[in-house]
């Protein structure tokens, strides 16, 4: 975790470079998203007959791109720009829930993802947040499932308090744990040598 640190003065200002990678994140995370919309299908029908809620373990596949762009562009808005893209193409590619729907539970979930930075006033760059910024992003995913499908009386049921506690553990693990040691693999390489969250991790090693 050599990369955790605290920018006395962040520089907040988007080169396009910034743009650049945050919408190749967006891009490469929406063919996942797409991917996993149909990957998923059978086996969250089957946990969902379980448990009403449990097949929220597979929602941190949908949350990732927001708190990946995030940590490696380090700029304002970089987690919701990347969960819009990738928001916008899963739903150009198509998928079971519609255009719209897709375009709005990737905005809330960009915006929640965005919230654990920004209440650091985007100076503070660990594993903590970016575990933080995941779990955010759940209780947004959760919270636009819960009242969309109309079950806000009704916290035992697929949205209920078992999909919230589910959704959370698995944006927290995905899109926070996997997402900082994958940040921190990907810049070991150098690819990232043009962000101070690349030059952070080179650095560290010498």
């Amino acid at each position: 975790m050599s990369a955790s640190v605290i920018e006395a003065k962040p520089v907040l200002k988007w080169r396009v470079v910034d743009i650049a990678v945050a919408s190749v994140i967006g891009v490469a995370s929406a063919l996942i998203y797409w991917f996993v919309a149909f990957a998923t299908a059978a086996p969250w029908s089957l946990l969902e007959g379980v448990v009403p809620g449990l097949a929220g373990i597979f929602n941190g596949l949908w949350l990732f791109a927001g708190p990946l762009a995030a940590i490696i562009v380090r700029k304002p808005g970089a987690a919701l720009y990347a969960e819009i893209v990738a928001g916008v193409l899963e739903a150009l590619m198509g998928n079971m829930w519609g255009g719209v729907e897709t375009f709005l539970i990737a905005l809330v979930q960009g915006l929640f993802a965005e919230i654990a930075f920004a209440v650091f006033a985007y100076k503070k760059w660990n594993l903590g947040v970016t575990v933080l910024s995941g779990a955010l992003s759940g209780v947004g995913c959760w919270g636009y499932s819960f009242f969309t499908h109309l079950q806000a009386i009704d916290l035992g049921g697929s949205y209920g308090v078992v999909y919230l506690i589910t959704t959370v553990l698995s944006g927290a693990l995905v899109a926070g744990v996997v997402m900082w040691y994958l940040y921190l693999g990907i810049a070991r390489t150098g690819a990232l040598d043009q962000f101070a969250s690349g030059r952070a991790v080179r650095g560290a090693k010498h």
